[in-house]
């Protein structure tokens, strides 16, 4: 399953690391965020629950980059 969320970041560098992070999630399979856009593109992980995974990929992004926002 894949989906697409609103992100809130300031700087091109910060996103590529959140990009990161969120890629080491369990229960993602992939990752890509536009930068230009603020779309982080999210594809899921067979039988994952979207809600609880963005939980855990938000937490990840909030370390990296402590006022970022990810909407779900």
């Amino acid at each position: 399953m894949k989906k697409t969320y609103k992100i809130e970041v300031d700087c091109p560098v910060c996103a590529d690391k959140m990009e990161r992070a969120a890629k080491k999630t369990k229960g993602v399979k992939n990752v890509s965020i536009n930068f230009m856009m603020l779309k982080m593109n999210v594809e899921f992980d067979e039988g994952a629950n979207p809600e609880t995974v963005m939980q855990e990929v938000r937490t990840n992004c909030k370390k990296i980059e402590s006022d970022c926002e990810v909407f779900y």
